[in-house]
């Protein structure tokens, strides 16, 4: 019933800059948190950067001051600019929503997650 769909991911140079899109879907109450996982060859997931729905962010280490988090809560998009992109950064993107929504005449919550884009960044 819910559905996260990703759109922006593809090939840049390193130095340059991507833009990932992800719009939720569905039967949905409200979401709480949102965010962008990635997932590089050999290696476990790694939450990228999170906002909440009033704004709140939290980046991993390694993309402060290059990748920034929005999101706007009236269609239920997160956005993901990244710049001054690097080698490193390859990896599948995965967005990711904390939620509220209705199933079967019930409100439930959990987490639902997109399908994946590739990012690849060449040296």
């Amino acid at each position: 019933q819910v559905r996260l769909v990703e759109s922006g991911g593809g090939l840049v140079q390193a130095g340059g800059s991507l833009r990932l899109s992800c719009a939720a879907s569905g039967s949905i109450l409200s979401i709480n948190r949102m965010g962008w996982y990635r997932q590089a060859p050999g290696k476990q997931r790694e939450l990228v950067a999170a906002i909440t729905s009033g704004g709140n962010t939290n980046y991993v280490g390694s993309v402060k001051g290059r990748f920034t988090i929005s999101r706007d809560n009236a269609k239920n998009t997160v956005t993901l600019q990244m710049n001054s992109l690097k080698p490193e950064d390859t990896a599948v993107y995965y967005c990711n929503a904390d939620l509220r929504y209705y199933s079967d005449s019930y409100v439930r919550s959990g987490d639902c997650w997109g399908q994946g884009t590739q990012v690849t960044v060449s040296s």
